[in-house]
């Protein structure tokens, strides 16, 4: 079964919306996520973890990364649309500006 990677994305870093929750409200994000990870049920491959610190590698050295990345999931599903229908009413997009990406994984050419 085709494996997608979920992206978190949130105009405020995981690490300054964690920092800004009291014990109470942690408790409470958590749960909403562990419900939603069992109505995932077997499609959750690998819940994942918040994201911080991130470094844009080029040839030319490394920055800042620009981007508004704040955590990932892995989920296995039929097709996108079922990969998409998995993260309907996902805590996450309680947060005002945030969004998410659903990215299927693509198996190497040679079948590395």
């Amino acid at each position: 079964m085709p494996k997608y990677v979920v992206l978190y994305t949130a105009p405020v870093s995981a690490a300054d919306q964690m920092g800004n929750n009291d014990p109470e409200m942690a408790g409470e994000v958590m749960k909403a996520w562990n419900d939603w990870s069992a109505k995932v049920g077997g499609g959750m491959v690998d819940l994942g973890l918040p994201l911080g610190n991130g470094r844009k590698v080029t040839s030319q050295g490394s920055s800042e990364a620009g981007t508004e990345v704040a955590g990932y999931s892995i989920l296995s599903a039929d097709s996108v649309d079922e990969a998409v229908k998995l993260v309907d009413g996902h805590p996450h997009l309680q947060m005002p500006g945030a969004a998410i990406e659903v990215y299927e994984t693509l198996d190497l050419p040679g079948g590395m």
